[in-house]
């Protein structure tokens, strides 16, 4: 195996040095351009041709380049990057300031993997009569124009009018009676610039196996040129060109695949060398503006995509400066904290920043909590701030505390009653009177009675808060409803006159009975209980428009105008202290509120000059109503009079 290598490599080695021996022994001037466009190889007849040694310009660029054809060289070294190879006449300085006239053969430069690894030149002498020189200052005119046209070109953003660009100058430039651009499409090729052609033929389309661009990139070539003596072209859609006889096209890149093709057609002048040497450059240069479109239309149509995700997102976005002022700001982000995107741009977010990569629980001014993620960028110092409203999740997690303080509380009170009389009974039943028995079992009972109503209570606010409250809506009288409930209710307190202000007309409502009657009873009760000095209690009902409105009202306690919606949540009182100034788990009103809409109404505290008017809205039969989602509601027990012991 050792030995077959050394052979190997011996071969290698001779094969080297004699590549080496041609180039040095060429005649004539060989030069190579490496990736960066710096001079690689700079042989003995090019130090002759150019005057500069190699030691001069190896790794520099070089330095014989016009600057009036420079345009001309970047387009030679873009179209042989391509894969073609490019023979041109063009001029070319020496060291001592002389033009030379010269014919170049680019061609690419491929290292041992098959990679590309530059360009190679071969550069040779013109002829010194009047027709090459005034052949090679025309060519220098009209390669002047095509920086011209190059640059102008380049300034395009939009796809569309690059490829007119392209049409246009390939028409001007190559002298050429007509011009287009196609873009090749899987098996297809298609239409989408020309000039000097009916506008109508923009958007055709043609087989890409049977078209002469197929032909053109089976060959290997760079450039072909067809005449009408090889069959005529009646079939092609050129053929709205009349008298043509001529086309030529070469091929356009875009990130090292054939794009499209540019097609100069003539009917009138007659094709040279020329006019072929600026087309196939016109195509390098037309792969560089197209390459340029392509990559600034997929950067803006992903930024689109990434803008409409970030303004699509629930979270709120915001892009911070190395400042950390504000760049961005998605709507999530001024519906969570309620500051627009042009007030929060160029200003401090309203919330402090965590640390890179950890999470920071923020309470937002307008009461809102969040969880902030910051998340740094790479190159430029930014911040990408993620936050995400978890008000529900806090309240949530206060409520499920709210509720284990408060019926534990609740709960206490009965279960020592009831835990103290029973041990008692069981302890002591044969030294205690009948009286004494009795008595302690009747608390037992009541004590019994007031758990399974805050059971009860418990439950019916479970299945509200999971909007499964079950309601049967249909006609009723809610003016027999009102009366019964002053009957029922009239008795439970002597400290209290209740009294009942119902039109003998009221019209039927529209809703479910046992649903009102559970309001109604809750509503009774609590104007009871938050007025303990007594006082009067009134029922008024009436007619608006398509509603029945009736309110209850008290000379109570009160409520605070900034509790009037606070006392509608779960386990909320109006006061802190009411709770232990009047017992309950903070359920009652919540319970009632979604009974009243579960129905179609509402409920609302009204206003009042004193103690407390609440205010029920239902539908008055006949108006428009929403349908009940099942049959009808649970009915509570009635709740406990005002004079009994305080129980929840």
């Amino acid at each position: 195996m050792g030995w077959r290598f050394s052979v190997a490599q011996r071969d290698r080695d001779r094969i080297d040095g004699t590549a080496r021996a041609v180039i040095e022994c060429a005649a004539d001037a060989i030069l190579a351009l490496g990736p960066d466009r710096t001079v690689t190889l700079w042989n003995p007849a090019a130090e002759r041709l150019f005057g500069w040694s190699a030691a001069e310009v190896v790794g520099l660029a070089p330095p014989f380049v016009p600057e009036e054809l420079l345009a001309e060289h970047n387009a030679v070294l873009e179209r042989v990057a391509s894969g073609g190879q490019v023979s041109f006449a063009t001029r070319r300085l020496r060291k001592d300031g002389a033009v030379l006239d010269l014919r170049i053969d680019a061609s690419r430069m491929l290292d041992g993997t098959g990679a590309a690894a530059g360009w190679v030149f071969v550069c040779h002498r013109s002829g010194d009569d009047e027709a090459v020189r005034h052949y090679m200052a025309e060519r220098a005119r009209v390669v002047r124009r095509l920086g011209d046209v190059v640059a102008d070109m380049n300034a395009q953003l939009e796809l569309e009018a690059v490829l007119d660009r392209i049409a246009a100058s390939l028409r001007e430039l190559t002298r050429a009676d007509a011009g287009g651009f196609v873009i090749i499409e899987e098996d297809k090729l298609r239409l989408v610039s020309l000039d000097g052609l009916p506008a109508e033929l923009r958007g055709r389309t043609a087989d890409l196996q049977s078209s002469m661009v197929g032909r053109l990139m089976r060959s290997g070539k760079t450039v072909l040129m067809t005449t009408s003596d090889s069959g005529g072209f009646d079939d092609l859609i050129w053929a709205a060109l009349p008298g043509l006889h001529t086309i030529t096209l070469t091929l356009s890149h875009v990130a090292g695949r054939p794009y499209g093709a540019l097609y100069a057609l003539y009917s009138r002048r007659k094709v040279g060398h020329v006019e072929l040497e600026l087309l196939e450059l016109l195509a390098g240069h037309a792969s560089v503006a197209l390459s340029n479109v392509t990559a600034f239309e997929e950067v803006v149509r992903q930024r689109a995509h990434e803008r409409a995700v970030i303004d699509a997102s629930a979270d709120g976005i915001a892009v911070l400066d190395a400042d950390g002022l504000v760049r961005q700001w998605n709507p999530a982000a001024h519906r969570l904290t309620g500051v627009p995107p042009e007030l929060a741009a160029g200003r401090r977010p309203p919330f402090p920043l965590p640390e890179p990569g950890a999470k920071l629980t923020h309470k937002l001014a307008n009461g809102r909590w969040i969880d902030l993620l910051c998340t740094g960028l790479d190159g430029p110092d930014e911040k990408v701030l993620d936050f995400r409203d978890i008000t529900a999740a806090k309240e949530l997690e206060e409520a499920k505390d709210l509720f284990l303080a408060t019926t534990s509380h609740e709960l206490r009170t009965p279960i020592t009653v009831v835990q103290g009389f029973a041990s008692t009974l069981a302890n002591r039943w044969d030294k205690l009177a009948d009286n004494d028995r009795r008595s302690a079992v009747q608390t037992i009972a009541e004590r019994a009675g007031s758990l399974a109503r805050l059971v009860e209570q418990l439950l019916l606010g479970s299945r509200a808060g999971a909007d499964q409250l079950p309601v049967s809506n249909g006609p009723f009288d809610l003016g027999g409803l009102l009366q019964d409930a002053v009957v029922a209710f009239g008795p439970l307190s002597e400290l209290h006159t209740l009294a009942i202000e119902v039109p003998d007309d009221l019209p039927r409502a529209h809703g479910d009975p046992m649903a009102t009657d559970i309001i109604i009873g809750q509503l009774l009760e609590n104007a009871f209980k938050y007025s303990p000095e007594g006082g009067a209690v009134t029922i008024r009902a009436r007619v608006d428009g398509d509603r029945i409105v009736v309110t209850v009202e008290d000379e109570g306690i009160g409520i605070r105008p900034q509790d009037r919606e606070r006392v509608f949540e779960r386990f909320m009182q109006a006061d802190g202290g009411d709770r232990r100034r009047f017992g309950g788990i903070g359920l009652g009103l919540y319970i009632v509120r979604q009974l009243a809409r579960a129905q179609g109404g509402e409920i609302e505290v009204g206003e009042s000059a004193g103690g407390t008017t609440m205010r029920l809205t239902l539908q008055r039969l006949g108006s428009p109503s929403r349908p009940g989602p099942g049959p009808a509601a649970p009915v509570l027990p009635r709740p406990r009079p005002a004079s009994e012991p305080s129980t929840p």
